[in-house]
């Protein structure tokens, strides 16, 4: 544990600022307005704490607030107003350790800048072999004879071209692109290679992109993370597997930002549970039938 409290300015305080303004143009007071109306006032945290409530509630809200008070690494920009910096001056926040470096928040939109930039080199590479294709053809017919020694690399790549196919020589020329995973595997390892052990991690919704054996393989990284790794971990999210990690405790921004007795009886995975059991029968034929073959 290195985070064991930290509390938003409240509705009074946050109220008396906007009041005192006594500028009129601006469009957005950001983040004051937003986490009244959700009841943060304070979180009290636990090896895993987890905020739970839908969009709009307020979640990356309140990621973002702790992450610029504390200082995290971070890799993308944010939503944030001329008035950030000084709601996180009004926050404050008690701590039974200090947050290591390395700690840091990592959101869905950091994974989906990384897949830009690999999609960027690929591109690039891309370019650069179809312009050796229209060089590759037009070294195999040209005729040409060495007049000094500064010819001499043409030749060679004249006798490249004419001794090697055209995939051989293109790829000699350029070598191999940066693999391109699946949307969801590539946010899978980004999310694990970013948590360094004995850290603090943000992590805003890591469930974006991933399948649901993908979220359950992500669940299982975390907690591991947390019982072997010395990781304290601060989830939002609205997936049932996250939402059942073990001993996490969940802040219900939906309730009020009231502790939830338990995971199961939050809206979205309520709402899981009455489909599949709404549609149970046909699962059990499917198995059934399957048995039988």
């Amino acid at each position: 544990m290195f985070l064991s409290a930290f509390f938003f300015p409240g509705e009074e305080a946050e109220a008396d600022f906007i009041m005192g303004l006594k500028t009129t143009y601006d469009q957005s007071v950001y983040p004051y307005g937003v986490l009244p109306k959700v009841g943060m006032n304070e979180i009290f945290f636990k090896p895993v704490t987890i905020l739970y409530g839908g969009n709009g509630s307020g979640k990356s809200t309140v990621l973002n607030v702790i992450a610029e008070k504390l200082r995290l690494e971070r890799s993308s920009s944010y939503n944030r107003s001329r008035f950030f910096e000084r709601f996180t001056d009004s926050c404050s926040v008690t701590q039974e350790d200090a947050v290591p470096p390395g700690s840091r928040i990592v959101t869905s939109d950091d994974v989906f800048d990384m897949m830009l930039d690999i999609r960027a080199v690929n591109e690039g590479i891309d370019l650069r072999r179809e312009k050796l294709a229209d060089e590759y053809f037009t070294l195999q017919k040209e005729q040409f004879r060495i007049r000094s020694l500064e010819d001499l690399e043409h030749l060679h790549r004249i006798n490249q071209a004419r001794s090697k196919t055209q995939s051989r020589f293109i790829a000699g020329e350029t070598g191999k692109s940066v693999r391109e995973r699946s949307n969801g595997e590539s946010a899978l390892m980004y999310f694990q290679s970013k948590i360094e052990p004995d850290t603090l991690c943000l992590l805003d919704e890591p469930e974006n992109s991933l399948s649901p054996e993908n979220q359950l393989i992500l669940a299982d990284y975390l907690a591991e993370s947390v019982r072997y790794c010395g990781n304290q971990l601060v989830i939002s999210t609205h997936s049932p597997f996250l939402l059942a990690l073990p001993g996490a405790r969940i802040i219900d921004l939906d309730d009020h930002s009231r502790t939830a007795d338990s995971w199961t009886q939050l809206k979205n995975p309520r709402l899981y549970y009455e489909f599949f059991r709404k549609h149970a029968k046909e699962f059990e034929e499917c198995h059934c039938s399957r048995g039988e073959q």
